[in-house]
């Protein structure tokens, strides 16, 4: 696998452990605007300082990230931001699963506009903390077939151009690595090209899961060599309901200690930036239901206690 055809000198970001971080705790949600108080950011940045991360990922430029980028400077935490604009969707897509919600023409135009607010407030944000945020991303799976956020690539195109000129961030576009193989046109605007790769949404078991996650990476790597290639969301989820892709039984702490310690000897070693997915659990996603996946892919609970990987 050819993983050094950018020496680590030239990559546009350095390697280092890095996360994702969405840390809403019971009863705040996202779409209420009901966020962590600045105490609870303090006490999230701590673990994953602690625990030795570096970068961390936050996808919605709202109020959340902006009290993040105080609090990581009011402590002089050794953490930088990579912070996207959370669009919704331009395109009605008939193949979401989960919403069937049809916009109408003039709906859909007020939510372009919307996004247009985004990647300003993105762009806002990005240079107020200049010294935090060091990358900026046009969105985050907004191209999939059965996605429910869906934007066209000339829209991306078009927010990338923007973020370029006015934030001179790196840019980037945070994508599943399938997708990735069909957006050659947005990938010339990237500084650096974001995968998603989740072997247990492909079906897998632990002991295919790493070979799926390199097979991701040399095929991007490949397709764009000139590129540097990052995981921008990779992890294992400790909870899930039967009836998913995924192999129930392969869904546990065992597995998921196993899986990060097996993922960490190679991007370590490869020097492979790899942001796991993700910090802490999240009741507010997906369905009612307590077993719902989504909300189970914390290396911690939301009760911030750790889970195996990090009890040991």
């Amino acid at each position: 696998m050819n993983t050094t055809a950018i020496s680590q000198e030239k990559m546009p970001i350095p390697w280092a452990r890095a996360i994702c971080y969405s840390g809403y705790r019971e009863n705040q949600h996202p779409n209420k605007q009901i966020y962590p108080s600045k105490s609870q950011i303090k006490e999230d940045l701590e673990i994953i300082v602690k625990h030795g991360f570096s970068y961390i990922r936050m996808y919605d430029a709202v109020i959340y990230p902006e009290l993040v980028c105080q609090v990581i400077r009011e402590n002089n935490f050794p953490l930088k931001l990579m912070l996207g604009p959370g669009l919704l969707s331009e395109v009605n897509n008939p193949n979401c699963a989960w919403n069937k919600t049809v916009f109408s023409d003039e709906e859909l135009h007020q939510r372009a506009a919307q996004n247009d607010k985004r990647i300003e407030n993105l762009i806002r944000i990005a240079n107020t903390y200049s010294d935090i945020v060091f990358a900026v991303s046009v969105g985050n799976e907004n191209t999939p077939t059965w996605g429910e956020n869906t934007v066209s690539e000339n829209r991306l195109i078009e927010f990338a151009k923007k973020l370029k000129s006015e934030t001179g961030k790196i840019v980037t576009f945070n994508e599943g690595a399938r997708e990735w193989k069909k957006l050659e046109k947005l990938a010339a605007y990237m500084d650096v090209i974001c995968i998603h790769s989740y072997p247990l949404w492909y079906g897998l078991t632990l002991a295919e899961a790493l070979e799926a996650n390199k097979k991701d990476y040399e095929d991007i790597k490949n397709l764009y060599p000139t590129k540097q290639v990052l995981f921008s969301e990779i992890g294992w989820a400790t909870v899930c309901l039967e009836n998913t892709e995924m192999q129930k039984p392969e869904v546990n702490e065992e597995n998921q200690q196993k899986y990060y310690q097996q993922l960490w000897d190679w991007t370590d070693k490869e020097k492979i930036t790899a942001f796991v997915f993700e910090a802490f659990d999240e009741p507010w996603k997906g369905s009612d239901n307590p077993n719902e996946v989504e909300k189970h892919w914390g290396l911690y609970y939301e009760n911030r206690t750790p889970k195996l990987m990090y009890r040991n």
